[in-house]
C-alpha cells in the first residue's frame, strides 16, 4: 500500500488501548455477545498463536482447550465487538519458542 493510505488508515484507527502482545502470550479477550435484544460480555481466555495484517485489518488467533477439545478463534484487533484485551502471561514466563506463528501447538493437547 502507498504511504498516503497508511497515514490515512492510522488516523482512522478506532482503538488505541491495545496492549503489546505477541504469539505465545496468554490472553483474555472480552467479547460483546448480542442475543436478541440483550447484550453481555464473554471472556475467551487462551494462548495467542499468531498475528497477521496491519492497521485496520490486523487480526490475531487465540487457542484454548475447552472440555478436552481445542478451540481456535480469530479476532480483529479493531473490532467494536472486542471490548478489551488483557495479557495474563507474557511469552517469557511460559517459555514457548519465540516464533511468529505457533501452529505446532495444534498437534499438542
Amino acid at each position: 500500500m502507498s504511504k498516503l493510505l497508511h497515514e490515512l488508515e492510522n488516523k482512522l484507527l478506532p482503538r488505541n488501548d491495545v496492549p503489546a502482545f505477541w504469539p505465545g502470550d496468554e490472553l483474555a479477550v472480552h467479547i460483546l455477545i448480542k442475543e436478541g435484544d440483550k447484550e453481555r460480555i464473554q471472556v475467551f481466555t487462551g494462548i495467542c498463536i499468531g498475528r497477521r495484517g496491519s492497521g485496520l485489518r490486523e487480526t490475531f488467533t487465540v487457542r484454548k482447550l475447552s472440555y478436552g477439545e481445542a478451540v481456535e478463534r480469530v479476532f480483529p484487533v479493531h473490532s467494536p465487538s472486542v471490548k478489551k484485551i488483557e495479557v495474563i502471561k507474557s511469552r517469557e514466563k511460559n517459555r514457548l519458542a519465540p516464533r511468529a506463528k505457533l501452529y505446532y501447538l495444534r498437534k499438542q493437547k
